[in-house]
């Protein structure tokens, strides 16, 4: 069974959280939206998500604290952050943003439709790297199964190759044990 991604959507004020909810609405992404920075850094402790929407500005601990507490931690420095902000009237805004890790900023009022396809980017390059990790750990798993039968192999060869009288049987069983996995 496949995790859907998840987005965390982080602002201080609730009908914004519901506008954002509205926006990704049928999109496939669980939407988990949080009303400060503080609750933000506790739920990226219990989840992992696809992608960060981040209000800049809020009280307590605004958007650039909370992203600089995001990427200092090993856990959450590669989740992508987009900062959502009212506040346009200053590009240096928008400069801090980068400077704490933010992938984008984007200035309200935003169109919707664009956000939308950033998130979609976002999540389905998350699905795409959770399907690699699988792909990757049954490589693993498929490369230490075939190393157990070559070592098989090579040690039935050399029971073969003895002197043994039981050598035949004793090969037989091993080859039988790495086919099936147990230990030798």
């Amino acid at each position: 069974m496949t995790q859907m991604a998840k987005a965390l959507l982080v602002d201080d004020r609730r009908e914004n959280l519901m506008a954002l909810e509205a926006i990704l609405q049928g999109l496939p992404v669980q939407v988990v939206a949080v009303e400060s920075g503080e609750a933000a850094l506790k739920q990226l402790l219990v989840d992992d998500f696809a992608v960060i929407l981040l209000d800049a500005q809020m009280p307590d601990m605004d958007g650039f604290e909370t992203a600089g507490h995001i990427k200092r931690r090993e856990r959450t420095r590669h989740v992508p952050i987009i900062f959502l902000t009212a506040a346009d009237r200053d590009a240096q805004l928008a400069l801090r943003g980068y400077q704490v890790g933010a992938v984008d900023y984007l200035t309200k009022p935003f169109d919707p439709w664009v956000l939308r396809a950033k998130v979609s980017v976002f999540v389905e390059l998350w699905v795409k790297t959770r399907q690699l990790a699988a792909q990757s750990e049954l490589v693993r798993e498929r490369e230490a199964q075939w190393r157990m039968l070559t070592d098989a192999v090579d040690e039935a060869t050399a029971l073969l190759r003895s002197d043994d009288p039981d050598a035949r049987d004793r090969a037989a069983d091993l080859l039988e044990q790495a086919r099936w996995g147990a230990p030798a």
